[in-house]
């Protein structure tokens, strides 16, 4: 055996093998990578080319853009933003029945939108609507499913670290992701919408209660305007070129900061706390890009994405079941990989099939980004799923059965956004941020 297809097999079979064993995704990728490099290079030139290849991929001003934006999502969860937020989505969908179950979906779109991250949002929210939820009568399996569910659509609404990501591997415009994601973002917030009104008819009692007045109305959305202003100052000044997308994360940790301050939620005796967490999240990222861009060396010498493309373009020609393909793939990927290592891992692999295809990288972006945030809640790895049915007190298995129904509608939302490009293209050309 040649020592390209050595190392390919090596890759290919230790990342599986230390999956099964629960070895943790960063670890198993990283060694896998370095015992294939072993066998192309040797020991010597296998150490060299690692560490170089390591530091090279997080050596990126672009990539600066995460700890900020990470930072900003943990000022934000400490900072007495998500009381605020909740309370516009509440008077925004409060006349609807189970208002409270549709107001959940509404604030975790909101806090993600602010905040980028799926996670942050399902215990922000969650933490506060679930006694919420359970006053109101609701089943709590259900109340933890809505959470769940809904977290990861501020993944797709700007601004989001996982797009981020997908545009250094990419080389596309961070702008234009941006702006590509929000109209998924939307899709997968309706699609959550669509079953709690399903399940509303079912459970008549659910029904809103409370009807406020238009001066109560108007005076939750004011003091939501500050945390909702940080979208548009930051997704502002990247389209308008004021700042880069980078100097904009840096712009909300500030925002943010002086936010926490003003409503007397954060004091400076909090901030080595706060800045701790925001390190432990921003180092398994850039480790796990690291040793990503080991893998992605290692696969580019063993020819792997050529031997995938030449199997699939060998199977069919036909690009819907081409597409349908790889969306099962990264479907099943999802549920035992984050996002972030699959975009790194799928999108050298996947991207150069659909262009062939005319598909545009932009929307191929959204594909592959909303459909791992499936992934992150649906088990056995969904950490959304988990921190979703942590909050509320409860099993994850309970809440999985409730959970369903709503996969089945993000499922949908996905060959939605697959198949109608429109879906994530028509704002950023509309914004000329893309090509007509």
């Amino acid at each position: 055996m040649d020592p390209a297809s050595l190392a390919g097999l090596i890759l290919l079979v230790g990342i599986a093998v230390m999956i099964v064993l629960s070895v943790p995704i960063a670890v198993a990728i990283g060694l896998s990578s370095a015992f294939a490099a072993v066998a192309l290079l040797g020991f010597e030139g296998a150490v060299l080319t690692s560490s170089q290849r390591m530091f090279t991929g997080i050596n990126s001003f672009t990539l600066l853009a995460i700890p900020f934006f990470v930072l900003a999502g943990v000022l934000m969860n400490n900072g007495g933003i998500a009381g605020r937020l909740i309370d516009a989505a509440k008077v925004l969908v409060g006349r609807m029945p189970a208002s409270l179950a549709q107001t959940n979906v509404v604030a975790n779109a909101m806090f993600g939108a602010v905040s980028g991250a799926a996670v942050a949002a399902a215990a922000a929210v969650g933490t506060v609507m679930t006694p919420r939820m359970k006053q109101d009568g609701y089943d709590p399996k259900f109340s933890a499913a809505v959470n769940v569910a809904s977290a990861p659509a501020g993944m797709l609404i700007p601004p989001s670290n996982t797009f981020i990501v997908y545009s250094l591997v990419s080389s596309t415009s961070i702008a234009a992701l941006f702006m590509a994601g929000l109209g998924p973002g939307l899709v997968w917030a309706l699609a959550c919408m669509v079953i709690v009104f399903a399940y509303s008819r079912r459970h008549p009692e659910l029904k809103s209660r409370e009807r406020p007045t238009l001066v109560q109305t108007l005076k939750v959305l004011w003091l939501a305007v500050p945390s909702l202003l940080m979208i548009v100052i930051v997704i502002g000044g990247i389209l308008t070129g004021v700042f880069t997308a980078t100097e904009s994360a840096a712009i909300a940790v500030v925002y943010c900061l002086v936010l926490g301050f003003l409503y007397r939620n954060i004091k400076v005796r909090d901030l080595p706390g706060i800045l701790l967490d925001a390190a432990r999240t921003t180092a398994i990222v850039m480790l796990l890009v690291g040793v990503s861009s080991i893998l992605s060396w290692v696969m580019s010498f063993a020819r792997i994405p050529d031997i995938i493309s030449d199997l699939m373009l060998g199977i069919t020609d036909n690009p819907t079941i081409i597409l349908i393909l790889m969306m099962i793939i990264l479907l099943v990927v999802g549920t035992f990989m984050d996002p972030t290592p699959a975009i790194l891992i799928f999108t050298p692999i996947f991207l150069p099939i659909a262009a062939e295809f005319g598909i545009s990288p932009i929307h191929f972006g959204t594909m592959i980004v909303y459909n791992l945030c499936v992934g992150v809640i649906t088990p056995p790895v969904g950490n959304v799923l988990f921190v979703g049915a942590r909050v509320a007190g409860l099993r994850i298995e309970p809440v999985i059965s409730k959970l369903l129904p709503f996969l089945v509608a993000l499922v949908i939302g996905l060959f939605v956004v697959v198949f109608v490009p429109q879906v994530s293209l028509w704002l950023p050309t509309q914004m000329g941020l893309i090509a007509p």
